[in-house]
């Protein structure tokens, strides 16, 4: 999908004040995103692991942002830093809702 102009700067609307707001409002509406919910324990603090350090400088290899970005200005990937956060951004990025289902392998993983 694209994203237009306006529903970048309300999805980053906590950093309007930040002076690297509009570079980082021009970078998600440069092209194409792949926007999904990720679900699971400890969801977020797994998904931050996963994507690494906001400076890809400061992510570990094997991440998200240590092997695919350079610059922090353009890091790749977004994730949410709080259920809290995630709540809002699902509700702005998905206002019909998400597709529940359960895989397969669920009872395999979680107890």
């Amino acid at each position: 999908m694209t994203v237009e102009r306006p529903f970048a700067e309300k999805h980053y609307a906590d950093l309007s004040s930040k002076p690297f707001f509009h570079g980082l409002v021009d970078y998600i509406i440069s092209g194409p995103v792949v926007a999904m919910v990720w679900e699971g324990k400890n969801v977020v603090t797994t998904g931050r692991k996963i994507i690494g350090a906001t400076n890809p400088a400061e992510s570990a290899p094997g991440t998200i942002r240590g092997d695919f970005a350079v610059e922090i200005g353009r890091n790749v990937i977004h994730g949410s830093d709080s259920v809290e956060s995630a709540r809002k951004e699902i509700a702005l990025w998905f206002p019909e809702g998400i597709a529940e289902w359960q895989s397969s392998v669920h009872p395999w993983i979680y107890e």
